[in-house]
């Protein structure tokens, strides 16, 4: 199940604003390539990785990864984008960044909640 969103976006070479899907059936956040271009530079990974798509037996290499800041309910959190060349959707924020920062998603009143105490800096 999925929330969209238009979030603002920030990278070390500017901002945008994305529309952006709060999916709890992707795995990792990614990020559409022309939308990269005015937020960041994009990180080669060190090995592509292949993924399959909804599409049985269709598979998608993406090669680039990026940093990027994010702003939700007023809070800045930021996570690692996968760029995927095709991407229906200007921005994903997937499972792995919903847990990081204990945002849930309430689909029957459709609400994105955050915790304010996740976006803390804690030093120990």
């Amino acid at each position: 199940m999925s929330l969209e969103r238009t979030l603002n976006f920030e990278g070390s070479k500017g901002k945008a604003e994305l529309e952006t899907l709060f999916d709890s059936g992707a795995t990792y956040s990614c990020i559409h390539p022309d939308a990269v271009a005015p937020l960041e530079t994009p990180i080669p990974l060190p090995r592509p990785i292949d993924v399959e798509t909804t599409s049985q037996g269709t598979f998608l290499r993406i090669e680039h990864r990026v940093p990027l800041d994010f702003y939700l309910n007023n809070l800045r959190l930021t996570d690692e984008f996968l760029v995927v060349p095709g991407l229906s959707e200007q921005a994903i924020i997937g499972a792995t960044t919903l847990q990081k920062w204990k945002i849930r998603l309430d689909f029957e009143n459709d609400q994105i909640i955050t915790d304010p105490r996740a976006a803390r800096l804690k030093l120990i």
